[in-house]
């Protein structure tokens, strides 16, 4: 049969098919441990567990519910919204989504048309590009001035604004180098984005996962005029651990949350409405759990950045957010002989047993993606392995 050209264009995700590549193995018998996926290892907590028992046991999750959402889990996030970031928002704001990638999807399909541009801060997320390829849009890859800060400053931005650009999209704390950007930061950046009429997409999905009393702030909060600018995308998946339950939330422009619930009710008629049940517990009564979790993923980052940064040939700045380091891996890659990224990656996968995301995915070619989403025991052993890896190259290389 004859695919479309544009299923033809799409690139598969990255990060999903270096964790396939890991599961493979692993399925072959072979001790594989895996950096790759994006998720916590945390089980979903039990309050909210409960409650989507409770939900099933009482019937109310056999039904279709409104398009945008339950009522009561619209509710419940405009009290979070408020409580987090000191906005107020009404329900017709607010949208309920089959995970925030299914978010994200669907903003970039109400709002752009073809041609329009989309500036995406380099690293980036390995779906954003083809998100924005799919409803038409032409991504346009700022590359920071500092790569050693791995976030763009408004010059950087300058650089590539032009009259068909339509978006700024961005995400803080970052996938996958963990950097947030600072309230000054936000400030300069909002200026640019009014001066050239943009739209900003914001990726907050991390916005809870903060670490050594850093602080997130979201673009949204700087000013009004920003904020009515502003779509956000977030979810439940990586503060309540609850990524296999695919909720997502968008809120923002009450015309742009209408068209992107109008595309959700011809392409998925509601999330499951389980799992927005679960959604409704973990606003509401899961702080506690998420704040355990945070705390533990606090801990792991100070012991895998010490660990990681102590490997030679790898070096990197120290994340504020998320789960991931971003270390650049020129140096070691030079030292063992390798000239390509990808090549470097799969030898690590067959040789060493760990399996870590190219940067190539996110737009750089001289770094890898390892995710401490995973026990420090777990994480440890991983580094021990690269390390041998590494010593055992160089060596072949000095010969």
């Amino acid at each position: 049969m004859e695919l479309s050209t544009r299923a033809k264009n799409i690139a598969p995700s990255a990060t999903l098919k270096a964790a396939a590549k890991a599961r493979a193995l692993k399925a072959e018998g072979i001790d594989v441990i895996s950096l790759t996926v994006g998720e916590p290892d945390f089980v979903t907590p039990k309050v909210i567990q409960e409650a989507a028992q409770t939900a099933i046991v009482k019937g109310q999750a056999s039904f279709y519910t409104p398009t945008s959402g339950l009522p009561a889990l619209k509710s419940a996030l405009k009290n979070h919204i408020k409580k987090n970031y000191g906005l107020d928002y009404q329900a017709n704001q607010l949208l309920v989504t089959p995970g925030a990638k299914f978010a994200l999807y669907t903003a970039f399909q109400v709002l752009l048309n073809p041609g329009n541009e989309v500036l995406i801060p380099v690293p980036y997320w390995v779906s954003y590009s083809e998100q924005v390829k799919l409803a038409g849009g032409v991504p346009l890859f700022v590359h920071p001035s500092d790569p050693h800060s791995g976030k763009v400053t408004v010059s950087d931005l300058e650089k590539m604004v032009s009259p068909q650009t339509k978006i700024l999209l961005l995400n803080s704390p970052s996938n996958p180098n963990g950097m947030i950007y600072t309230a000054d930061e936000l400030v300069a950046i909002a200026d640019f984005v009014s001066q050239h009429d943009l739209i900003v997409v914001a990726d907050d999905i991390y916005s809870n996962l903060v670490y050594n009393h850093e602080v997130f702030t979201s673009i949204a909060m700087i000013n009004p005029e920003i904020q009515k600018r502003t779509i956000v995308i977030t979810g439940v998946s990586k503060t309540y651990s609850m990524t296999g339950w695919r909720i997502g939330f968008a809120f923002g422009d009450q015309e742009v949350i209408q068209a992107m619930s109008d595309l959700q009710s011809q392409a998925a008629s509601n999330p499951t409405t389980v799992s927005q049940y679960a959604a409704i517990a973990a606003l509401n009564d899961g702080e506690k759990a998420a704040e355990e979790m945070r705390q533990a993923f606090e801990e792991r980052l100070n012991k895998a950045y010490d660990l990681v940064e102590k490997i030679p040939g790898f070096t990197l700045v120290k994340p504020h957010g998320a789960f991931y380091l971003f270390p650049n891996v020129a140096e070691a890659m030079a030292n063992c002989g390798y000239d390509d990224l990808d090549v470097f990656v799969e030898d690590l996968l067959q040789e060493a047993h760990v399996a870590v995301v190219s940067g190539t995915g996110f737009g750089v070619h001289n770094a890898i993606r390892l995710s401490y989403a995973v026990s420090p025991e777990v994480f440890q052993e991983a580094v021990e392995r690269i390390l041998a890896f590494l010593q055992q190259k160089s060596l072949k290389c000095k010969h």
